[in-house]
């Protein structure tokens, strides 16, 4: 395999106009001192993305690369390959060629590991080079995980013998949360969930059954209903590891764990409601060693990833990110947080709570306990020499004036802030109670974000528009009166759970700041005003067309689109 090598990599890259020769040696310095992947390294710095890499790969050792996101596994291929075997090399058969099997592999170069495919296998092989994550995905989602591949199975394992709630006492409920069947349980409850990228798990008791629903692409799934009499001992293992106590059923409590399914590391936000049918547990997953998207991953349009990257660029003043809960904000700060985060840079960041942990940066995590709040948390900060401050959130207007006040005196300022759309954070602002000056002063641009469903890439099929759904594009100017077009959506497969989706892109609107716009914070214009103006004299691409235009593009339906931004 090594004689094929035409080009280093780093040749490569440079040679297609990705990075300079400078990029190039910053990286190998980094590479001397880490003894890190050039690759990686590369995709650190924010120079290329995982896409660009792995093609470059392919060039470099002569042999395609393919996205496992778009390739139809043929699930016959993979019981040719043991698990152990596909985890040990980090690879993945995904077909047969004639008589050859062809081999996903994250490390193509790798003589012995082919060697050794071939020899239990008895067959020929082709290689092709996919991303590690996708390999980790496959090997997860056709293996399986180590647990019991059967709710049910479990369930009968633990048999009728439990109480019902009200009865049990805490000695027993704590022998209970141990026992093997119960253990099994909540580890196949978490498996699943990764292996389905839900996002939280909800535990709901109702009158005669146990409803367990997972949030997957931001909308929530029924999985299965469970037996009543399980929940007890279900809800008590959850609040062990939780650091919970289980012998309080009357009162909300939040608990956290920390625990490893597969391969993964996955920090657990745990959450107990009291209802009339016992205590509703709510599990938020944070996959600890899912890679942080980058700016170009999240899925901005290339007008409003232009505005993001010349707003990151300012050196001082505030960036707000708004939009509902659940559409993506945070990652977006920490993907504009990658591209600001440079050795010659103080970056502090005051959360809550800390998704990600990002090297180099310094996180703070809010404690209301002990009084640890955004605000407390800000002036500390400010004593600390910061060039970039990162806050969470902007809740209150303690918080609100503190993190202007910083903008204003020579900080870069990265919050979010609850509005429907981008001009309407200005007017939050000074309905909160901030001077208009102040906001106008301090304000570099507003980006306005929702997260819409992907239609699912095995699945998805064009149609013909009716005329009304026409008319929506045409009032919007994406199209002329007289053009003909189609668009596209999802039947539903396997491979999207039947739902027709499978992942997230954004879409957003991106108020950048000017003097005139200034002036109409300080006249207190409505947003209605405002937003007319960024749209008319700035190009403000709203959230509306923005979806519109990703369904054009056929990377959503238009039904997802209307559900997100009407």
């Amino acid at each position: 395999m090594a004689g094929i090598v035409k080009k280093r990599l780093g040749e490569i890259l440079v040679d297609a106009g990705l990075i300079t020769k400078e990029d190039l040696e910053k990286a190998l310095e980094i590479q001397r001192k880490t003894k890190g992947s050039l690759g990686q390294i590369l995709v650190d710095m924010g120079l290329v993305t995982k896409d660009q890499v792995m093609k470059a790969l392919s060039s470099q050792l002569g042999v395609s690369y393919i996205s496992l996101d778009d390739y139809i596994i043929d699930p016959e291929a993979i019981t040719y390959v043991p698990r152990e075997l596909a985890k040990k090399y980090m690879l993945v058969p995904i077909g047969k060629d004639g008589d050859k099997l062809i081999i996903a592999m994250a490390h193509p170069w790798d003589v012995r590991a082919i060697d050794h495919i071939r020899s239990i296998t008895g067959m020929p092989t082709r290689t092709v080079i996919a991303s590690e994550d996708e390999i980790k995905r496959i090997i997860d989602q056709y293996y399986g995980t180590n647990v019991s591949n059967s709710f049910e199975d479990v369930v009968r394992e633990i048999g009728e013998d439990y109480q019902n709630e009200e009865d049990v006492e805490v000695n027993r409920l704590r022998e209970m949360a141990e026992e093997t069947p119960v253990v099994k349980f909540v580890n196949l409850l978490l498996a699943r969930a990764i292996q389905e990228r839900a996002s939280d798990i909800h535990i709901e008791p109702r009158k005669n059954i146990v409803r367990v629903r997972y949030r997957i692409d931001g909308i929530l799934r029924d999985m299965f209903d469970s037996s009543k009499e399980l929940h007890p001992a279900v809800v008590s293992r959850i609040k062990i590891l939780g650091g919970m106590d289980i012998a309080e059923r009357r009162l909300p409590q939040d608990g956290r764990y920390v625990t490893g399914v597969g391969n993964r590391e996955v920090d657990l936000r745990i959450s107990s409601l009291p209802t009339i049918y016992g205590e509703k547990i709510v599990i938020r997953l944070l996959d600890k060693s899912a890679a942080l998207l980058t700016l170009e991953e999240l899925g901005y349009s290339k007008d409003n990833y232009d505005r993001f990257k010349e707003l990151i660029k300012k050196p001082y003043g505030i960036i707000l990110v708004t939009g509902p809960t659940g559409s993506g904000k945070t990652t977006s700060l920490y993907s504009a947080i990658q591209v600001l985060n440079t050795p010659e840079r103080n970056i502090i960041t005051v959360e809550d709570p800390v998704e990600y942990e990002i090297e180099g940066i310094n996180q703070v995590q809010v404690n209301p306990k002990i009084d640890l709040r955004f605000s407390t948390a800000l002036r500390s900060i400010l004593r600390q020499d910061p060039d970039i401050i990162l806050i969470g959130e902007i809740r209150d207007l303690e918080t609100a004036r503190i993190a202007i006040q910083a903008a204003l005196t020579g900080h870069l300022v990265l919050s979010t802030l609850h509005t429907n759309d981008a001009a309407s954070a200005l007017t939050r602002l000074v309905e909160m109670g901030v001077e208009p000056f102040m906001v106008a002063s301090s304000v570099l641009g507003i980006i306005a974000q929702r997260l819409v469903r992907k239609i699912c890439p095995r699945c998805k099929y064009e149609y013909e528009p009716t005329d009304d759904v026409k008319l929506e594009f045409k009032e919007l100017g994406l199209i002329k009166d007289s053009e003909n077009f189609k668009l596209s959506k999802g039947k539903g497969c396997s491979y999207c759970n039947n739902t027709g989706f499978r992942g997230r892109t954004v879409v957003g609107e991106i108020l950048v700041m000017d003097d005139k716009i200034r002036a109409m914070v300080l006249e207190k214009k409505s947003s209605d005003v405002i937003k007319e103006y960024a749209k008319r004299e700035k190009g403000m691409i709203t959230l509306r067309e923005d979806a519109m235009r990703k369904v054009l593009e056929a990377v959503t339906s238009f039904d997802e689109a209307l559900r997100v931004v009407s």
